[in-house]
């Protein structure tokens, strides 16, 4: 996961600006680096989480800084969603809007799975526990913050 997620920032930038030709508009670009930005803070946690497995620490280093970005990232994404809203009612071309908002949505929806419910589930651990008690669970970095 700490591997995956710093990748995903230059393959996406890679696919979407130069090979899909998505316009640098102040809504895509707002979308985009609101996305890389959660993006860096998930790859950082799983980071940190690897090394308190290896170390058999009683807990992740760095909690105190998920605790200040679970608070700065909702004004940031409120913010970014208003740069994108502005777009969308400028009703400027749809190219230089909609891959923003896709963006945003998505750094929105990371921010939830990252500091306060699990909406992810990659392994069959995972999914059968979903299956089972039929409910979102809180996030491994919210639960690591709350001990």
């Amino acid at each position: 996961m700490a591997v995956m997620e710093l990748a995903n920032i230059p393959l996406f930038a890679v696919v979407l600006f130069p090979l899909l030709g998505v316009p640098a508009s102040p809504a895509n670009l707002t979308g985009f680096a609101l996305f890389a930005l959660l993006l860096v803070q998930g790859g950082a946690y799983w980071w940190i989480k690897v090394r308190q497995l290896r170390t058999r620490a009683r807990a992740p280093e760095g909690m105190p800084v998920f605790r200040v970005l679970r608070r700065v990232n909702p004004p940031l994404l409120l913010a970014g969603g208003a740069v994108v809203a502005a777009a969308l009612a400028e009703g400027v071309p749809w190219t230089r809007v909609w891959p923003g908002l896709g963006l945003w949505l998505f750094a929105v929806l990371e921010h939830v799975n990252y500091f306060h419910v699990q909406l992810s589930h990659q392994t069959r651990a995972d999914l059968s526990r979903l299956l089972r008690t039929r409910r979102l669970h809180r996030s491994h970095l919210s639960r690591d913050m709350a001990r």
